[in-house]
């Protein structure tokens, strides 16, 4: 069987179905946007370290139910009754805790969302149970939905991924490379997009081919700096 990579990638980016690589850390959250629209209570919560596809998942599930996708944070800004008549993917809920504007507009759009009949999916890195949300209408409705955590990465995903990735950049690594990246590296998605960005940009700079060699200058050099 085929197996195929989605994750939120720096170039290239793929958000379809097709696209998303099935992994035992992922695979209840792909059988929850499955289940749709069978979800309790009309509503699923999406958490997980960043990078491990939740962005994904939600364009995924948003193409099936026609659904539009908003940003927590840019709730405020929007007509709310108008989010309100279809299937609504609402990202980063967390980052609003905060936010009492953005909290009281995500309650009432929460509210109607469902009054309609529609659907609500939220994401979120921590537990439901520490988007620390104050408003505490919107904490309870948050604790009543249903979740389903995309877990860290396991060997066989991170390969998987590392491997797209470079395939991505059109970086063809020899065979004995990616392990030594997972031997090395920090054990997350995001250390993973981080990673083969930063041996990209050592391949064009330095004119060299991607080699044990430049990955470990370039595992030595601390993110962020040149």
């Amino acid at each position: 069987m085929t197996r195929q990579l989605g994750f939120d990638l720096p170039s290239r980016t793929a958000l379809g179905r097709d696209a998303f690589f099935v992994a035992p850390s992922n695979a209840m959250a792909m059988a929850m946007i499955d289940r749709w629209p069978d979800w309790s209570g009309g509503k699923l919560a999406l958490t997980g370290p960043t990078g491990a596809g939740k962005t994904h998942l939600a364009h995924v599930w948003a193409e099936q139910a026609q659904a539009r996708i908003v940003q927590a944070g840019a709730l405020p800004e929007h007509d709310v009754p108008a989010l309100a008549v279809g299937p609504l993917a609402v990202e980063d809920v967390p980052l609003i805790a905060g936010d009492h504007a953005a909290q009281t507009a995500l309650f009432h759009l929460h509210n109607m969302v469902l009054a309609e009949g529609h659907s609500l999916l939220l994401t979120g890195t921590p537990p439901v149970a520490h988007w620390g949300l104050t408003l505490p209408d919107l904490a309870s409705r948050m604790r009543g939905t249903t979740a389903v955590a995309l877990e860290p990465p396991d060997d066989m995903l991170l390969t998987a991924l590392l491997a797209k990735l470079l395939a991505d950049r059109q970086l063809t690594p020899k065979a004995d490379l990616i392990p030594y990246l997972l031997s090395r590296m920090d054990r997350s998605f995001a250390a993973a997009i981080d990673l083969v960005q930063r041996l990209d940009a050592a391949s064009l700079a330095q004119k060299r081919p991607l080699t044990r060699q430049l990955a470990a200058q370039v595992l030595d050099k601390p993110p962020g700096r040149d």
